[in-house]
């Protein structure tokens, strides 16, 4: 498992409550230690759950969110008030819900021309990171990630060239099986996060984690294993369901 962290829980909820706690606990610390929290954030299911849980009054007086930053992972190309954009979903489960300044959400503009789109993202990020911050990296405190059945994560797909990318930060990639573009952060960006927190939840989750956490290194077949931080840790957070295929040996 290569000194991943790895954690099981009961159910769907006890998962997202503990996820809370512990963003809570890394904003915490991050904002003691600089002043700002750097989050990316996941879409799906899973992290939803968590995110709602963030808009109580108790994590509200941990987190400062006036100082915190938020990016994505990845981004699905609709409009930004589509049920399936990455970005509606945190804004109606977390967003509208805390005091954050506008100026801190940096969205990925998933209603325009999708090249066009990755482009401004990297050059938001770069400009944040490395004009603003001087961090020659993606340097995020926090980069949560889900896992797809088929094994991948952000929108690296298996089979797709962005798995690859040494150099830039984004890409957009047509993903052919499921007729959509999509853009997401890719190996380098992801790789420079300093905690990056998987949030999975589900049988149909159970083999692919099996395959990321277990299986020979192959990530163009199973993207997720290119997810190895530079400088920096990787916690699974899996229901039971989940991790059902995992050994208490491998755990």
């Amino acid at each position: 498992m290569n000194g991943n962290k790895l954690l099981i829980y009961f159910s769907p909820a006890q998962l997202a409550q503990s996820a809370a706690d512990r963003i809570a606990d890394l904003a915490e610390r991050a904002l003691s230690q600089t002043g700002r929290f750097i989050l990316g954030l996941a879409g799906g299911t899973t992290p939803r759950l968590t995110y709602e849980l963030l808009t109580d009054s108790r994590y509200k007086r941990i987190i400062d969110w006036n100082n915190v930053h938020i990016f994505w992972g990845d981004e699905r190309c609709v409009p930004p008030t589509h049920p399936d954009s990455n970005y509606h979903m945190a804004k109606t489960a977390l967003l509208d819900l805390v005091d954050i300044p506008a100026t801190r959400i940096h969205r990925i503009q998933g209603e325009i021309d999708p090249q066009t789109a990755a482009a401004r993202y990297e050059r938001e990020l770069r400009d944040y990171f490395e004009s603003r911050l001087g961090i020659a990296r993606a340097r995020f405190d926090l980069l949560i990630l889900g896992l797809g059945a088929d094994g991948h994560t952000a929108s690296l797909f298996p089979g797709t060239p962005a798995i690859r990318e040494t150099q830039r930060w984004t890409a957009a990639q047509r993903i052919d099986r499921i007729d959509a573009w999509r853009i997401t952060l890719t190996p380098p960006a992801i790789n420079a996060a300093k905690t990056i927190l998987f949030l999975v939840s589900g049988s149909e989750k159970a083999e692919a984690v099996q395959k990321v956490l277990t299986a020979p290194y192959q990530p163009d077949v199973i993207p997720a294993q290119i997810v190895k931080p530079t400088d920096g840790n990787i916690i699974w957070m899996l229901d039971n369901a989940a991790a059902a295929l995992i050994r208490p040996s491998e755990s």
